[in-house]
Order: C-alpha cells, then structure tokens, then sequence
C-alpha cells in the first residue's frame, strides 16, 4: 500500500471526492444484465453528486461517521457506519476500483472496530451478486445470513431494486 494513503472522518470538503467514488464504484459494481439494472440507471441515481455541498458531513448524528481515505489529498475510498443502541451497521465501504487490493478495506474495518460496541452485533448489506465484496466480508469473519433484501432507498430509475444478502458478525457478548 502507498504511503501517501491516509484515513481521516470526512469533512464537507470532502464532499465531491465521496460524491465520486460512490459513482464510480457503482458504475463498476452495479450494473447487471441478468438483475435489470443498466449504467443508466446508476447515472440517474448520481445526477445530482456534481451539486454535493458537503454540508451533511459537517453535522452527523453522534451515531453516525463517515470516513475517507485519500492519496495526495484526493479521496480514492468512503466507509460509512452507524451505530444503533442494538446493532452496529457497516453501511458501506467503497474504495476505487484501481485501488482495490490495497488494504484500504482493511483500514476502514480497523476503525469500523474502534467506533462500533462490540457487544452488539454488526450487519452488512451486498449486492447479491458482488462477489467480490461478499468474499472481502467473509475474510472478515462476516457470515451469510440468509436474507435478501429489497431496500427502497435503491429503487433505480427503471424500478428495478438490487437484491441484497445481510451478513453479520455476532456480537462479542458473553451474556449471549
């Protein structure tokens, strides 16, 4: 891994650089003939990532952090988590597809670790058919649960929803 890579909670600066590497990895990630969804709908879903003011990075709820990695101040990956009183949530980790395979998933986990209660379980959603994704939470002990969702939050402009499997780590809870 470069050592110009850096971790830091993002800022409103920060805005435009997130805005892009959410795009970018959708574009790479999403788009898939047999589940409907087309590089037009992700393109519809980030019409608007030219206009992010940065202004909701600037107040989270407490519960709430998002953090990016940058290489020579240019954000290149975005890792957005919450904590609930009973769940821990990995909402997402992006990373740019060149600098996939660098360890900054890992970095992200690392403080993913340091923010979440350990006595709660941790979620992820994937696409269904990210599988690269699904092995890279595999490797960090996150387990098939069984469930598919339909988040509404991602209907796409054709009304196609991607399908979602939920993984988890349970919580490191002795009283369990």
């Amino acid at each position: 891994m470069s050592s110009n890579i850096t971790i830091q909670k993002a800022i409103p600066e920060d805005a435009q650089g997130i805005g892009e590497v959410f795009y970018k990895t959708w574009l790479a990630t999403y788009p898939n003939k047999e589940f409907g969804v087309t590089t037009e709908d992700v393109d519809f879903i980030f019409k608007d990532i030219k206009k992010a003011d940065g202004s909701k990075y600037a107040s989270l709820p407490d519960n709430t952090v998002y953090f990016t990695t940058k290489e020579n101040g240019h954000v290149v990956g975005v890792c957005k988590l919450v904590k609930r009183d009973d769940i821990n949530e990995l909402k997402s980790i992006y990373v740019l597809p060149e600098y996939q395979g660098r360890g900054i998933g890992k970095m992200f986990w690392a403080e993913a670790l340091k923010f979440f209660d350990s006595m709660n379980d941790t979620i992820v959603k994937v696409v269904t058919y990210n599988k690269d994704a699904i092995e890279f939470y595999k490797k960090l002990g996150f387990k098939d649960t069984g469930k598919i969702i339909y988040d509404e939050t991602f209907r796409m402009q054709s009304g196609v929803i991607p399908p979602e499997t939920e993984m988890v780590i349970p919580a490191n809870n002795p009283a369990a």
